[in-house]
């Protein structure tokens, strides 16, 4: 069975190297619509894949902290990387070009290890997510499964390569939750949300 989360964002960037100039050449910005999908041949206590009270724990922590802020891809200059620091208290800084296939590769493989990594507590079982999508526009999105998220040729992903903002993480309920995923270290779900 799959079930679906939506959860919306407000983000500006740029895409280097792409065809539409001025995508290309000057900051700009999007509201997002992310889609997580998730799947199990199991239901839990309640009858539920996975609870949608849960996905906005630290699912929605992970969403959310795109929102209203800059995504900087870290093979730009220093200048513009530094400049956009300065003058934004909101950014992440990516290894990746920050377009919508690469925000559906992060995100997977985010809240992947976050699912690895989650202490279930009301009998879930094998939950697994099935893919992520990223509404960059009404019109336009792309769709990210398991296979594009690991794929070298896409660009590699490491957690420790991903860079949050102080701001950002003032806002985390738990301020070491990049950590713990970075490290591996188990998370235990609320029993109550």
């Amino acid at each position: 069975m799959i079930i679906r989360k939506l959860f919306r964002f407000e983000n500006a960037h740029i895409v280097r190297f792409c065809s539409s100039k001025r995508c290309r050449t000057s900051i700009h910005g999007h509201s997002y619509v992310a889609e997580i999908l998730l799947s199990s041949n199991f239901l839990d206590n309640a009858g539920m894949v996975y609870d949608f009270g849960l996905m906005k724990q630290n699912i929605k922590t992970i969403i959310d902290s795109f929102d209203h802020a800059t995504t900087i891809y870290s093979g730009d200059s220093d200048e513009y990387k530094n400049d956009l620091k300065k003058h934004s208290a909101r950014w992440i800084e990516i290894p990746l070009n920050p377009s919508a296939e690469q925000f559906c590769r992060i995100f997977f493989v985010m809240i992947e290890r976050l699912l690895e990594l989650s202490v279930m507590n009301n009998g879930e079982r094998e939950v697994k997510l099935h893919s992520v999508i990223v509404h960059e526009t009404d019109t336009g999105y792309a769709q990210c499964f398991k296979e594009d998220a690991i794929n070298p040729q896409m660009g590699e992903i490491r957690l420790s390569d991903i860079k949050f903002s102080e701001a950002i993480i003032d806002e985390w309920e738990d301020k070491n939750l990049l950590e713990k995923m970075i490290n591996k270290i188990k998370i235990e779900n609320p029993k109550d949300v």
